[in-house]
């Protein structure tokens, strides 16, 4: 699994309504074809765009945009984010 765990910070629990975007912190190694593979296949949802993220803590972010509308909110209520 490259996804570790989903981020819920004010910002990115803000982008999860707003842009119909969920961020996640993700191994070193991932890619963002990896990310949008594994988000379709574990949460069942398209993606339309990840963008990676190195953070200066060392860690490694991607903010998954998500092709329906309303689907952010979705994956996010199975994750028990919101």
């Amino acid at each position: 699994m490259k996804i570790i765990y989903a981020l819920t910070t004010e910002k990115s629990v803000s982008m999860i309504e707003k842009d119909n975007k969920l961020t996640f912190i993700v191994e070193k190694t991932a890619t963002k074809k990896d990310i949008a593979q594994e988000v379709k296949k574990s949460y069942g949802e398209g993606v339309t765009n990840v963008r990676m993220i190195n953070a200066f803590n060392g860690k490694k972010k991607a903010i998954v945009k998500f092709q329906r509308k309303g689907a952010a909110s979705d994956v996010a209520s199975k994750l028990k984010l919101i």
